[in-house]
């Protein structure tokens, strides 16, 4: 699911980019593991405009959701465990080896997120939903409301971060994408629900009678 939702928002990216910029190489982008490396001496080509996932938070404000669903038209109750809420840093990154390139890249894509910074089901082209899904339907995002916001990091973060990619930095931007959940579809239990309550009770006396 982090890989459609994902897929999604480059779909989109590389739409936008093609619509308002034409189509030529400068601006292609794609998803890749940055630590992998650039050029000749990574496996990741230069020249492209990358979205990569760096860190995953718990949303811990949604944790204590309840464990049921209720169905009032069956008059069922689902039993199963909430979804986890999640939130990901996601970096941009404009790997082009002229630098003023770069930067112009880099811009086109923040302009983009300012201009669409929610992605849902009913906002986005619907190629953009299946172009490049995960084969596996279990794999793939049913609904979704994909969030984006600007974070803006402190240098020591920086430091930190270009530090575990390699040391080597390029122009970059961070967004945290919130707020995916994630759950299998799988029912733990189902039951009836309590639709009436029966007052009509007696108490048993010591001979035996009832009043």
């Amino acid at each position: 699911m982090i890989s459609h939702a994902l897929t999604i928002v480059l779909n989109e990216l590389n739409r936008h980019l093609t619509d308002n910029y034409g189509a030529d190489a400068m601006n292609a982008g794609r998803l890749g593991n940055l630590a992998e490396g650039f050029g000749s001496g990574g496996i990741n080509p230069r020249d492209v405009l990358y979205l990569s996932l760096v860190n995953i938070k718990e949303e811990k404000t949604l944790k204590n959701l309840p464990h049921y669903t209720r169905n009032d038209m069956t008059l069922r109750a689902l039993y199963e465990n909430p979804p986890t809420f999640l939130n990901f840093q996601i970096l941009v990154v404009a790997s082009h080896s002229n630098y003023t390139n770069a930067l112009l890249m880099l811009s086109r894509a923040i302009r983009f997120f300012q201009a669409q910074n929610v992605f849902t089901q009913d906002t986005v082209d619907p190629a953009s939903i299946t172009a490049n899904a995960p084969g596996n339907a279990l794999d793939q995002l049913e609904s979704f409301k994909l969030i984006f916001d600007l974070y803006s990091p402190t240098m020591e973060e920086v430091n930190h971060l270009w530090g575990t990619l390699g040391g080597k930095q390029y122009p970059f931007v961070i967004y945290i994408l919130r707020m995916l959940d994630l759950r299998f579809r799988a029912v733990q239990s189902e039951s009836g629900l309590i639709t009436e309550i029966d007052h009509d009770f007696r108490h048993k006396t010591g001979t035996g009678d009832y009043l």
